[in-house]
């Protein structure tokens, strides 16, 4: 097992280092031309994709990080920003990429990576082969095809004592390369050096965390209270009053069974209405279809019972966590009833998908457009003021880290997305 877990080290080594040499130098060489053609503008169009392409292969570094080595190398990318069409969303995006530090420390650990990344990742491989090399040498010499000039480490292939010596030596060298895998670490904590935010970074990233988490706790706190007020004001009052008829009906059945039969049709109608107003407090806490087919359909189902016609697109590939798919769920509700009721829209859509670890939705209308959501997260409208609730919406994401991104020129189209750092927690299977 520890002879397996040595030649493994030696092999991944020998693949990060190649990878270093070659993909690390194209991508800084080409990334250092693209910035130096920003004032000409063409850099404006070839570096958003050499940055994105960057950090494609740093994230590949990260997880070969964690699944070779057990070093978890942080990752605080935010979301990208919703991208508008054409050139003008292109420029915005880079604009978006030189002002993230993230894309700064990405090339500096190029840098790095395609000199003493190469080196370091070497060491594992080198080792293995010095090692055998003390082996094949004298076998070399004696056949008279090795020249007699050559030296192995500190032993010289022209002295017959030193060429005998060269196989201890070697396995020495192979006894000593059972360390291989901790050699290998060295060159993720290389790239962990350069790729881990900063504790200024770090400390704004937990501020964020502490304010979504308090936001968490009194929105709790307000659905708690509202579930309270509408058991209060709603079904249990309704239940109160069949009660209170029951003991009516029980006092009148033998002596005006007119009046008690009037009453039994009233008590009733209560206990369907009081049913009807509990299916609604539930739904409103957890809607069944949610919790039985999942997101998908969930929004789906959704979208049939919208008076506007709602286009629903995309399809995930498995179980999202309970709470991800509630706090998904509510938010489209809550942007395809703003639809509904300010965007004066005659179509919406609705389109869904999962990648990277992370859910994207995007809700869009052809209305009027005009929703805002300000610098400071207060959630807007123009459309006469009227408050859109996003506010609510982007508090409600920011409990997962997610973001909400609005684009609603006036005259519209309206289009809103929103992305959600998840994990499925079962795939989707096929049913026979």
């Amino acid at each position: 097992m520890r002879v397996r877990r040595t030649l493994v080290a030696g092999a991944r080594g020998l693949w990060l280092g190649c990878l270093s040499l070659v993909g690390s130098t194209a991508l800084f060489c080409c990334t250092l031309v693209s910035l130096a053609l920003l004032p000409l503008g063409l850099g404006w169009l070839t570096t958003p994709p050499l940055v994105l392409l960057t950090r494609r292969y740093a994230d590949q570094r990260r997880r070969w990080a964690h699944d070779w080595a057990g070093l978890r190398i942080p990752d605080d990318q935010p979301p990208l920003p919703d991208r508008q069409p054409g050139l003008s969303g292109l420029v915005q995006l880079c604009h978006h990429l030189l002002r993230d530090p993230a894309t700064w420390r990405e090339l500096g650990w190029l840098g790095a990576d395609l000199v003493a990344g190469c080196l370091t990742a070497l060491l594992p491989a080198v080792v293995l082969a010095f090692g055998v090399e003390g082996f094949v040498l004298p076998l070399l010499v004696w056949n008279g095809v090795a020249p007699q000039s050559q030296v192995y480490g500190f032993l010289y292939t022209s002295d017959p004592t030193q060429v005998a010596l060269m196989p201890v030596l070697g396995a020495a060298v192979l006894a000593a390369s059972v360390f291989n895998p901790k050699l290998l670490r060295v060159h993720f904590r290389l790239a962990a050096a350069f790729l881990t935010p900063s504790k200024a970074e770090l400390a704004a990233r937990v501020a964020r965390l502490t304010r979504t988490r308090h936001d968490a706790v009194d929105a709790s706190a307000a659905e708690l209270r509202r579930i309270e007020r509408d058991l209060h004001d709603g079904a249990q009052a309704r239940l109160v009053a069949m009660g209170m008829d029951l003991g009516t009906i029980e006092a009148l059945i033998e002596r005006d069974p007119a009046k008690a039969k009037e009453l039994v049709s009233r008590a009733r109608t209560s206990s369907a209405q009081a049913l009807t107003e509990l299916r609604d407090l539930v739904r409103g806490i957890h809607p069944p279809v949610l919790a039985e087919r999942g997101l998908d359909d969930a929004v789906r189902a959704l979208a049939l019972r919208m008076p506007l016609p709602v286009e629903v697109t995309g399809r995930l590939p498995g179980r999202l966590e309970a709470p991800v798919e509630s706090a998904a769920y509510f938010s489209v509700s809550e942007l395809l009833t703003n639809a509904v009721k300010h965007a004066d829209a005659a179509r919406v859509w609705v389109d869904m998908e999962y990648a990277d670890g992370r859910l994207r939705i995007s809700v869009g209308d052809d209305g009027r457009g005009g929703a805002v959501l300000s610098a400071d997260g207060t959630g807007g409208s123009a459309r006469g003021g009227t408050h859109s609730g996003l506010r609510g919406l982007e508090r409600r994401l920011g409990t997962f880290d997610g973001i909400l991104a609005v684009s609603s020129p006036v005259g519209g189209p309206t289009l809103v997305t929103l992305e959600i750092p998840c994990a499925l927690c079962s795939p989707k299977t096929s049913s026979s």
